[in-house]
């Protein structure tokens, strides 16, 4: 006799109102909060919803005051940014506690209460994403360089990665030029990493474009780790996301740890990318005239990290 197997149907979690009945997309769900597309007003406006629900776990007054703190907190810091005209979502609105019904409750449905943030949505693609494809691209193009010398003794492929370097250089010193002018306007990200920001297409180019294998010969198409992929387009504004952890401040030390966050994000997340890193702190120089002290500051929070690594 087989053994009885049961299924249960998953039910997406509740929109709070006034989403309930609008197309909606959910793009990312992480400890604190929830990441969904959809529109604004018309269905022609693309916007992004981010809901916070409520935490059972936690007493319900220190969770109200917790979440809409970190909500309205979040809305300040979008608000002031763009006054500012430094590159981040537009708040389109927000509401720090609304009611949500739970049908996926076992009492058969409980009224439970929820805070969201509505904001611009953003064209585009993750740098993360960018960077990984300009590295994957760089790696077959020096195992093609590699086949080629082998065979004829020269190829042009250095000077087309040396080309490709100088742009993603380019890139690297607006990503500093944007963290300067946040920290010029007293803004501290709190997660500054490559998947906090967006590299939004000029014009009509299209950024997240899929990388295209494309053999160059027979003996290199056989060989699918010498297929050379298409080169990503390093072109572009850069726009902050997830302000989620920021917080308005002036103190030098946040904005070292600012840099200093994302200094190891490329350190471990794009280690062909990590060598360049300084042309983010010039950048970042040319952005923001208070950067000489934060950059002082940002070799001595280098010198912690190292020291804590060593200790564990």
């Amino acid at each position: 006799m087989s053994p009885t197997t049961t299924t249960t149907t998953y039910t997406p979690p509740p929109l709070p109102p006034p989403f309930t009945n609008s197309p909606a997309l959910l793009l990312a769900q992480g400890a604190e909060g929830r990441l969904y597309k959809t529109n604004f007003l018309t269905s022609s406006t693309l916007a992004a919803l981010k809901v916070r629900p409520s935490k059972p776990y936690r007493h319900p007054i220190l969770d109200s005051r917790l979440t809409r703190q970190r909500i309205l907190q979040e809305a300040r810091c979008l608000v002031k940014l763009s006054r500012e005209d430094v590159p981040v979502p537009g708040l389109l609105a927000l509401d720090v506690e609304c009611d949500v019904v739970d049908n996926n409750n076992d009492s058969g449905g409980s009224s439970n209460w929820a805070a969201w943030l509505l904001m611009e949505w953003v064209e585009g693609i993750v740098v993360r994403q960018v960077v990984d494809r300009w590295e994957k691209w760089v790696k077959a193009r020096e195992k093609k360089a590699v086949v080629v010398d082998d065979a004829d003794g020269n190829s042009g492929d250095d000077a087309e990665i040396k080309r490709s370097q100088r742009e993603l250089c380019a890139l690297l010193r607006r990503i500093g030029a944007v963290v300067g002018a946040m920290h010029k306007a007293g803004i501290v990200h709190g997660d500054l990493t490559t998947s906090n920001l967006m590299l939004r297409p000029v014009g009509g180019a299209t950024a997240d474009a899929e990388a295209v294998a494309v053999p160059t010969s027979t003996s290199i198409a056989q060989d699918a780790e010498l297929q050379i992929l298409e080169h990503p387009s390093l072109e572009g504004e850069i726009v902050l996301i997830d302000f989620g952890l920021a917080a308005q401040s002036i103190q030098d030390e946040d904005r070292a740890v600012d840099l200093y966050v994302l200094e190891r994000a490329f350190g471990s997340s794009h280690p062909r990318t990590e060598r360049f890193f300084e042309e983010v702190l010039k950048g970042y120089a040319v952005s923001y005239k208070g950067a000489n002290v934060v950059l002082k500051r940002l070799e001595q929070v280098r010198l912690r990290g190292r020291k804590r690594s060593m200790i564990g």
